[in-house]
């Protein structure tokens, strides 16, 4: 497998500003990435404890089988509003599975939901995204930096996230 971090991204602390591309970022375990202003820290409202939704993930291969569906010349690196965009590896058939990316750690939770503002993109990409077909949330467990070209590697199996 040759899989790697294809971009990085932080969202802004305005609602539904562009996301800020980055070279690097640094991942707290039970936190997310810092100076992201969507996750970074966030507790679940039912157990008060960290939430799980403290990454998201996305391939560069699923928005590019999307662009080609829907008659687009690609969708822009961060467009989707995924944390870290991927090359080379299946994510959605990860789920319960941790993967080291640099020197940090991820815990692949769930399946990401699509949300409305996939259709500011392209009118039915939403549509698209239904079904697992969107990218993952995770979980930090190991903190560590994260670069753009890391590789990826898939390690340890895990039952579920009580955070999400």
């Amino acid at each position: 497998m040759n899989a790697r971090v294809a971009s990085l991204h932080l969202h802004p602390a305005e609602g539904g500003a562009p996301l800020r591309a980055v070279e690097a970022v640094e991942a707290v375990q039970a936190k997310g990435l810092v100076d992201d202003a969507r996750y970074f820290g966030r507790l679940s409202r039912q157990t008060g404890q960290p939430s799980s939704r403290q990454v998201s993930l996305i391939e560069r291969e699923q928005l590019a089988e999307h662009a080609v569906a829907l008659g687009l010349g690609g969708i822009a690196p961060g467009a989707a509003r995924s944390n870290i965009e991927t090359q080379g590896i299946d994510l959605v058939g990860l789920v319960g599975r941790e993967i080291a990316i640099g020197g940090a750690v991820l815990f692949i939770c769930a399946p990401r939901d699509p949300c409305a503002k996939m259709d500011a993109i392209c009118q039915g990409l939403r549509e698209r995204m239904l079904g697992h077909r969107q990218g993952v949330l995770a979980e930090v467990v190991r903190s560590g930096p994260i670069r753009m070209g890391d590789p990826i590697t898939v390690r340890e199996t895990r039952q579920g996230c009580p955070g999400l």
